[in-house]
């Protein structure tokens, strides 16, 4: 066994099982914990890091920048008129010529009948909640120009049992609206709530020639 240094053999019997020994009040004293132990890096640490004001207020305008532009790109899209590559391709296609092709024809069993001039076409479903405000706002515009003859008429159909018709026509939201022309071709579609003023422009257009 190997003795202990003579300095510490006076008191070698307390020196490390007492706070103090005589002479000797330094030699023990118990380990404490202080802010040089909690601030410390510590590579791989389970505790996080301290939070970055600054940075989470760049992430929060950052976020709120990039939701700001997703919304108005969704706003300038939704209710426009997209018209078709054929419409207007021709003087008999944009006087409503009987002309048409069976492939090119909007053909759905089951619903009413179609506008002898212009037909606004409403698909919708039963969990849109503006849908019943579009039909209402279709449905004026409508009866605003038609002579009386149905040559404008307003249909909705109705697709939430008939998925085969939004496969079919490639209707990712609702409402979405079809303009057909005379020959009951699409003309132009609309994805969203129309907007009426431009819609009430677009049948002006397609209806001058019978107008006149």
């Amino acid at each position: 066994m190997v003795a202990p240094p003579e300095y510490l053999k006076p008191h070698s019997t307390c020196y490390v099982s007492t706070k103090s020994c005589g002479a000797f009040p330094s030699l023990w004293h118990p380990r404490s914990v202080t802010s040089r132990h909690t601030t410390s890096k510590i590579p791989n640490s389970p505790y996080p890091r301290k939070v970055n004001a600054v940075e989470t207020l760049f992430v929060l305008v950052g976020l709120v920048a990039f939701a700001t532009v997703l919304g108005l790109v969704w706003r300038a899209r939704t209710g426009r008129i997209k018209r078709t590559a054929t419409t207007g391709s021709s003087a008999a296609a944009a006087a409503g010529s009987a002309a048409a092709s069976e492939d090119n024809r909007i053909v759905i069993d089951g619903v009413a009948p179609f506008g002898s001039r212009v037909t606004l076409l409403q698909f919708s479903t039963e969990a849109c909640a503006i849908c019943p405000t579009v039909r209402t706002q279709l449905s004026a515009l409508a009866a605003e120009f038609d002579d009386g003859t149905g040559s404008v008429v307003h249909v909705e159909v109705d697709v939430t049992s008939r998925p085969e018709i939004a496969n079919r026509f490639n209707l990712l939201q609702s409402p979405t609206t079809f303009i057909l022309d005379g020959n009951d071709e699409l003309h132009a579609r609309i994805g969203g709530a129309p907007k009426i003023n431009d819609l009430r422009a677009e049948l002006g257009r397609m209806l001058a020639p019978a107008l006149v």
